[in-house]
């Protein structure tokens, strides 16, 4: 019953993300006006904003004018509701457990808004790493979550400015080092690493695919990657510890 509720909370946060996603990169208030719909603006009635379900029974349409709703609502409602699942299974219910998944709730939110806008409001992505950095048990894990978000930030920023230098263009925005610096607060430096090289991983089939030198504004936003990548290895931290040690010893 605890998870059910784990879940359906989840879910409620996935719905003002949506909120957040398409609000945020206009310079809108996220409180005001209430929800409506985008093409006839008539408000939406309580039954119209229950996450997941109301998409499925108005079967992707909004109820007043017929217009197409974006997939993206329920996706983004199901995936906040998993991740407040799956870090409630992995921490118990606990502070930690509330503050890794709202860090990957603001990231899921980035990512949304990298791969539909290509930009990376710093209100999210600070937010994101504040959060990450809070989500401890204990006070000295706090210590440990701040030095590893600076060093992750550090070492991020030097490469930054080697890999801006030989390619002669940035390679590299700010977005990416609080990105990092939030890696760096989940993960650690050692387990970090992991997860860059996964999602770098996950992102080069796409990459190579979707490559169009063509035209810029295909580029292959990286964030929602590094946020996968992020999630897997804190998910199953100990096989990939395990899986370190038997590699290095």
């Amino acid at each position: 019953m605890e998870l059910l509720f784990v879940f359906i909370f989840g879910a409620l946060i996935g719905s003002f993300l949506n909120v957040v996603i398409l609000r945020i990169p206009r310079d809108e208030s996220v409180a005001f006006p209430a929800s409506h719909c985008m093409s006839c603006n008539t408000p939406l009635r309580a039954w119209h904003n229950v996450p997941i379900f109301s998409w499925l029974f108005l079967r992707g349409k909004c109820a007043f004018c017929g217009a197409k709703i974006s997939v993206q609502y329920p996706l983004i409602e199901l995936l906040s509701a998993l991740i407040f699942l799956f870090s409630a299974m992995k921490f118990g219910f606990t502070a930690q457990a509330l503050g890794v998944a709202v860090t990957f709730d603001l990231l899921l939110a980035l990512s949304a808004i990298d791969y539909r806008y290509k930009m990376v409001p710093d209100s999210l992505n600070l937010g994101a790493l504040t959060v990450a950095i809070f989500s401890v048990a204990s006070l000295e894990q706090f210590g440990y979550n701040v030095t590893n978000a600076l060093l992750f930030a550090g070492g991020f920023s030097l490469l930054r400015f080697y890999i801006s230098y030989i390619l002669k263009k940035e390679a590299m925005g700010e977005a990416d080092i609080m990105i990092a610096a939030t890696m760096g607060a989940l993960l650690g430096v050692k387990l970090g690493l992991v997860a860059v090289f996964i999602g770098a991983v996950l992102a080069l089939p796409v990459l190579l695919l979707t490559r169009d030198e063509s035209d810029e504004s295909k580029e292959l936003p990286f964030i929602p990657f590094l946020a996968m990548g992020c999630w897997l290895v804190l998910m199953f931290d100990s096989y990939v510890n395990n899986y370190l040690v038997g590699i290095y010893g």
